[in-house]
């Protein structure tokens, strides 16, 4: 290694470590890899599953055998600082419904590396005939547990996140199929909203905005997890279904036929009344997190394993 390069690596490191530190809270304790490890992690960037503008995802196993998801950031030259604010900021999410950071990389190319999860995307088990049926039960564990984690985001961190796609693209399960939410990053947040923790509030049109979207989202998962269908591009218009007059009288029409007769008639009907409701908080909030938690958990009796 030449004495230009070690000099980089070590200003990299230095930055890395002086950004980290400097944030407000406690220090993360997110590990750093090397652009080398993580090429042999992913076998020379091979394993790729998924592509896009805003960079690859791959599959990685790491010298301790751990597996792992590795996603390349693409940012300009320039935009270290909003990188390693990055990396703080997820490093601090703790949430047994989120998909946990465990290192990043940095260099010519910058990655972040995640936590693996064994079972794939919420929406792979909805729509592919070849993995084995959600049951009723772990459907609404899924539920409540994607509310908890939306809660979580708008409650309980500082700066609270409002600005995150939630699709049964973006929900994955691990081996024991407890959902998390993936994809969360500031990078795709509105500008407005791109502030430093010490910056504690977004606008109020922010909050109230990316709110709304959160909460109607939620709303189109649990319509999914009911129907098996998907509202993507090509897919059933499940939210013109369920604002029609007739709504009441086709659900049995609508349900997933995996499921067959194993469900609870109570909580279905109740399940589609938070989602109606989470459908149009898009106008006007009609409901919110802590409330679809208290629905889900009370009304409804669903209690997280």
């Amino acid at each position: 290694m030449s004495n230009e390069n070690l000099i980089l690596k070590i200003r990299l490191l230095l930055l890395a470590w002086f950004h980290l530190r400097s944030q407000p809270g406690p220090p993360s304790l997110v590990k750093w890899f090397s652009y080398k490890d993580i090429k042999k992690a992913t076998d020379g960037f091979k394993r790729v599953i998924q592509s896009s503008s805003r960079g690859a995802s791959y599959k990685a196993i790491f010298q301790n055998g751990h597996p792992a998801t590795v996603k390349e950031v693409k940012l300009s030259d320039e935009d270290d600082d909003s990188f390693y604010r990055e990396v703080q900021l997820l490093g601090r999410l703790h949430h047994r419904h989120i998909v946990a950071l465990c290192g990043f990389s940095t260099g010519s190319k910058r990655f972040l590396v995640f936590e693996n999860m064994e079972k794939g995307s919420l929406k792979e088990h909805l729509s592919d005939p070849l993995k084995t049926p959600l049951n009723w039960r772990t459907r609404l564990q899924i539920a409540i547990g994607i509310a908890a984690a939306v809660e979580y985001l708008h409650f309980f961190c500082d700066p609270p996140i409002y600005h995150v796609t939630i699709s049964s693209s973006t929900i994955m399960l691990d081996e024991n199929l407890i959902p998390k939410i993936s994809d969360i990053s500031l990078f795709n947040a509105a500008a407005n909203c791109m502030k430093p923790p010490t910056s504690s509030r977004c606008s109020k049109e922010c909050t109230e905005q990316g709110c709304k979207n959160m909460i109607f989202q939620l709303g189109l998962v649990i319509l999914e997890l009911i129907t098996g269908q998907s509202s993507e591009k090509g897919g059933v218009d499940l939210v013109q279904w369920v604002q029609e007059s007739h709504f009441p009288r086709s659900i049995h029409k609508m349900i997933d036929p995996d499921l067959g007769n194993n469900y609870d008639p109570r909580e279905l009907n109740g399940l589609l009344n938070v989602a109606r409701l989470c459908i149009k908080s898009v106008d006007k909030p009609r409901i919110y997190t802590p409330q679809i938690l208290w629905y889900l958990q009370k009304k409804i009796g669903i209690t997280r394993k």
